[in-house]
């Protein structure tokens, strides 16, 4: 038994897309373990936004999002996130006040700055002139939650006038807005906010005790957040046996691999096909790179891994990407692997 308090778990998914599986599977398959994860009693649930990834189908976060929401009751649910620099603020506040009106008091809405995508695919999101201007990011972040707000927004023109601006009519609660980053950029806008802020740890693994000293000695109280709030992305598979877990882990890791060699995009193998054939020796260094920040093993190994985390990064609450590959006996609009292991690390750190 061990004597570290047990996290409270999230999950963020990507909408993982494997050989063989249609969008509509995929989404099928995550929408399913919204509800598990509600079941198990997980604390929210965020999707990301990414953009012509062949493995990869949580392009837009808010639709996703509507649909986890229309099938749950308790658990919150969000984006993690939207990628401001591609979205008007007014519409991303009109999405998320949206939500809010769906599911009171349950929305999360994660804000980033960087593109999800690659550079073609970024121009092509960002032709809606300045709204897309990166520069303007913090001023996008306030504009969103003022107008997402009960209260709105108020525009001053140059004759004295104003002209009152909001994303619903008769609002009566606000989506609760975060901040994510994998740099010293994102804590400290986050810190000099008031705002609660998440380390994007799953991607960056790189720069996270400053970023946490940065955001928690900096942070000004604000009304709605008196004290800084946070957490932390791992990335992270359980299986009944260690052996399972690293198979499962696979595809995702040399799908990463691919990622980081420039080599072309498809979607995710499945366990078999990653295993059949080995990569060379530059991309196996940068899989054992990754590998070495993954919490891999049984539900008793990486609950143990994650208390161990959490409590040496002081935080109460860690979410998890679920990137468990699949076999390819297993059903295409399911994710058996992903399921089973918030299954069991729920099991475990009860």
């Amino acid at each position: 038994m061990s004597t570290l308090p047990s996290p409270a778990l999230s999950v963020l998914d990507l909408v993982p897309v494997r050989t063989g599986q249609t969008s509509a599977q995929a989404v099928a398959a995550s929408l399913a373990l919204v509800s598990r994860a509600e079941e198990l009693g997980l604390r929210r649930y965020w999707f990301a936004e990414h953009h012509n990834m062949p493995a990869v189908a949580s392009t837009t976060p808010p639709v996703l999002t509507a649909a986890a929401a229309a099938r749950t009751h308790t658990i919150r649910v969000g984006s993690g996130g939207v990628m401001l620099p591609n979205h008007s603020p007014l519409i991303v506040a009109e999405q998320f006040a949206a939500l809010e009106a769906l599911a009171p008091g349950r929305i999360d809405l994660g804000i980033g700055r960087a593109p999800g995508s690659d550079p073609v695919i970024t121009q092509l999101l960002r032709m809606s002139g300045t709204t897309s201007d990166v520069e303007r990011f913090p001023e996008h972040v306030r504009d969103i939650a003022r107008l997402a707000s009960p209260e709105g927004a108020a525009l001053q023109f140059s004759n004295g006038h104003t002209y009152d601006v909001h994303a619903t009519p008769a609002a009566t609660g606000s989506p609760k807005v975060w901040l994510l980053g994998s740099s010293d950029y994102s804590a400290q806008l986050a810190a000099s906010f008031g705002l609660p802020y998440v380390f994007a740890n799953h991607f960056a693994g790189e720069g996270l005790e400053r970023a946490l000293g940065l955001y928690r000695s900096q942070y000004q109280p604000s009304e709605a957040h008196p004290e800084p709030q946070t957490f932390l992305t791992v990335n992270a598979i359980a299986a009944p046996t260690h052996e399972e877990a690293e198979a499962r882990a696979l595809p995702q890791l040399r799908s990463m691999a691919r990622l980081r060699t420039n080599q072309p995009m498809q979607p995710l193998e499945s366990v078999e096909q990653a295993q059949a054939t080995p990569m060379d020796g530059l991309a196996q260094t940068i899989i054992d790179a990754m590998r070495a920040k993954w919490f891999v093993g049984t539900g008793a190994e990486v609950a143990e891994q994650l208390r161990a985390f959490a409590a040496k990064w002081e935080v109460d609450e860690v979410m998890l990407s679920p990137i468990a590959g699949s076999y390819e006996s297993e059903p295409m609009d399911a994710a058996p692997g992903r399921t089973q292991t918030l299954e069991l690390l729920t099991a475990e750190l009860a």
